[in-house]
């Protein structure tokens, strides 16, 4: 039986990493489960009419997840950090690892044959560094997996290029965060996440045991700035936000930041290229999308009157 005539269930099919992981498979011609809590959202539509099977399921729902993976062969896992998009306010890092666990234990009650789940880059430091809650909470879920003896995959991507998208980086005409402005930062294409999940589904001899960290591109972040707005055509300045601003929101988020600026992700650009030599740098992610997506945020913020 080709592979490809396999089901692949993916959890969180409507997010960013679940969407592409999706498209990607769907163009590769594999069956794919599309897992989400709103069948009839519009996300959740566009995947069904690509092809996918859209399944309702909740990760805080281990029964949900169990009955949605029942006879697949293939399973993708990731879950939301703290402050994600489209999470409750008091979502926690416990959260994330419950839903973790609960995904790993519904594919291991199925039986699935290959489980990729995305991890990120520097889990599992702790035991030469203190890291931020994010990190240790993906390493939890690692050491869960293993424990079930999951035939699995693991990808360790750094920080997304899609960060710069929204009002999560961009606030009143700048490019803002609280990274260091002189500090290169590894960063990746959501897309390119799908693409290498897709290959290592596609060669599971190769890839099962596997714990694969990923980046595609090295800026600090008045390079990106800069870069954006060329690609834009309109200045972006950098602005650092002290990080007392960041702590008195939260501590956590903070020490984040702090890592980042001191410590930082270590994954191999190289390395990357030679797993998927079309990891996209930031100049082509702009180039196919990315700068579009930041110009029309920022076009509606200023129509809305939004600080961005």
């Amino acid at each position: 039986m080709n592979l490809t005539q396999k089901t692949v269930v993916v959890v969180g099919a409507t997010g960013l990493q679940g969407g592409a992981v999706t498209r990607h498979l769907l163009r590769g011609g594999w069956q794919v489960r599309a897992l989400t809590r709103d069948p009839d959202g519009a996300r959740a539509v566009e995947l069904e009419e690509a092809g996918a099977q859209v399944v309702r399921a909740r990760m805080e729902d281990v029964g949900s997840l169990a009955a949605a993976a029942e006879g697949a062969w293939g399973l993708f896992s990731v879950q939301p950090t703290i402050g994600s998009p489209g999470t409750a306010p008091d979502f926690s890092a416990e959260d994330e690892v419950r839903w973790g666990v609960n995904v790993a234990e519904a594919a291991h009650a199925a039986g699935i044959g290959h489980f990729v789940f995305t991890s990120v880059d520097g889990a599992g430091r702790h035991l030469e560094e203190k890291l931020p809650v994010n990190l240790v909470s993906k390493w939890r879920i690692e050491q869960h997996i293993a424990a079930l003896g999951l035939p699995a995959t693991i990808l360790r991507p750094v920080s997304f290029m899609e960060n710069f998208t929204t009002g999560y980086a961009l606030r009143d005409g700048s490019l803002s965060t609280g990274l260091a402005p002189e500090v290169p930062q590894r960063i990746m294409a959501v897309d390119d996440v799908g693409a290498v999940a897709a290959l290592a589904f596609s060669r599971p001899k190769e890839w099962i045991g596997r714990t694969v960290p990923l980046a595609g591109d090295e800026l600090t972040p008045v390079e990106i700035a800069a870069a954006i707005g060329k690609a834009i055509g309109a200045p972006l300045p950098y602005v650092q936000v002290p990080i007392d601003a960041i702590r008195a929101l939260s501590e956590d988020f903070a020490y984040a930041n702090v890592w980042l600026n001191t410590l930082g992700y270590r994954a191999d650009i190289a390395a990357t290229r030679e797993i998927h030599p079309a990891a996209m740098d930031l100049g082509t992610w702009l180039e196919r999308g990315g700068a579009a997506r930041i110009a029309a945020f920022l076009d509606s913020a200023r129509t809305t009157g939004q600080s961005a």
